[in-house]
């Protein structure tokens, strides 16, 4: 039974889950206004995958066509030592546990678009505003936004990402809910001056790696540095050349390419900086207001699957507040439905940070062994995980 009649929804966030739980609760009838403190949805960014259970509402969104033709379709990680010698070179299917011919690999800004374009003109989008102030009343949620305007909901969806406002205002400060997985790093563009083209290279030293990541040849290359710290930079976040200096004075090698990727690194317009890190939460909602995606359970980007499962917890949430007549009810059934699965893509993280990231030379040693027999790499545990939920069926959509 579809309980949506006169319920209004807030979203706060445009990035992948407020989009997919705004196209969601406009099938299902809800009346859904989703706010954005950007001009617009975001474009750009490096590939991320969609397998697995993620695929599977993919599909059920008909996206699968256009998501095809956005495919991206990465064919080799090569890993090289810290003197830039090959070690070996694996299809990500090895590591990721997906499945050859069917797995996704879109640019972020793809997603987005396609994620958007089905509901740009049913739901309402509120761009260049962010919430100020919420006030749950128990029957209504009151919200004043940044822009001045005051508005009434019957829900308040928080899905605006690790550093959720949302979350702040309604759960307190970030602090008690961030884990910090012990690494920091840098992304930025550079041009592709080295014919690279559906690959990603991987330099390795214990506890640090540099990663050129390209698309097609005409497109940039994406630059990583990623580096162990057993405290996060806090004194770095507010000073764009304290971040700098602080990832170039922990790449000082003068092999392979990292001179170039610290060069660029420095010179960067688009330099993006933090820390690997997750959210865990107790629960998800409280009152008339719950968290979805990162928001609530980000996985980092260790485990691959922050879109993957942003994009399953926000069906299920759209579900269970469709087939429940009481917010409280729903968002329980959300949290028992979703928590497993997520939590599992969250354990990916560790596993996966070994895999690209090994902190010690033993754990680099085996690594680079695992790779010269690649048959030995099956990705079996990804696997596992990313198929690990099978999609309720909720009934019909409007």
């Amino acid at each position: 039974m579809n309980h949506s009649a006169h319920r209004k929804v807030l979203i706060s966030g445009a990035s992948i889950a407020g989009p997919s739980l705004a196209y969601w609760l406009n099938r299902y009838g809800f009346e859904v206004t989703v706010v954005e403190k950007a001009s617009t949805i975001r474009s750009g960014g490096y590939p991320i995958d969609i397998r697995g259970t993620a695929r599977d509402v993919a599909d059920r969104m008909e996206l699968l066509p256009r998501l095809r033709e956005a495919h991206v379709d990465t064919s080799k990680l090569s890993f090289v030592d810290a003197d830039g010698s090959l070690v070996g070179s694996v299809r990500p299917e090895a590591i990721t546990g997906g499945t050859e011919g069917l797995d996704l690999e879109v640019r972020r800004g793809d997603l987005a678009d396609a994620l958007y374009d089905p509901v740009r003109d049913q739901a309402e989008f509120m761009f260049n505003d962010s919430i100020a102030t919420l006030d749950d009343r128990g029957d209504r949620v009151e919200v004043t936004f940044d822009s001045g305007a005051h508005r009434t909901f019957d829900l308040v969806i928080g899905a605006d990402g690790l550093h959720s406002h949302t979350r702040r205002l309604v759960f307190g400060p970030e602090e008690q809910f961030h884990r910090y997985l012990g690494h920091t790093f840098a992304g930025f563009t550079l041009p592709n001056d080295l014919g690279l083209a559906h690959e990603a290279v991987i330099w390795n030293a214990p506890g640090r790696a540099a990663v050129l990541y390209a698309h097609e040849p005409s497109d940039p290359v994406h630059g990583f540095l990623v580096f162990r710290r057993e405290e996060p930079p806090f004194d770095a976040f507010r000073d764009p050349g304290a971040q700098r200096d602080l990832v170039a004075s922990t790449f000082p090698e003068r092999t392979w390419h990292i001179p170039r990727l610290v060069a660029a690194m420095r010179e960067a317009d688009d330099l993006f900086f933090d820390i690997v890190s997750q959210i865990h939460m107790p629960t998800w909602a409280r009152g008339r207001v719950a968290l979805v995606g990162d928001a609530a359970h980000a996985t980092s980007f260790l485990s691959g699957q922050g879109s993957s499962v942003a994009l399953v917890s926000a069906y299920i949430l759209a579900g269970e507040l469709a087939t429940h007549a009481d917010h409280t009810d729903a968002f329980a059934a959300y949290e028992r439905t979703a928590r497993s699965f997520a939590e599992q893509n969250q354990a990916l993280a560790t596993s996966g940070g070994t895999v690209m990231i090994p902190g010690t030379r033993d754990m680099l040693d085996a690594r680079n062994e695992a790779l010269r027999n690649p048959a030995a790499l099956t990705g079996a545990e990804f696997r596992a995980v990313n198929t690990g939920l099978v999609l309720p069926d909720y009934g019909h959509a409007e």
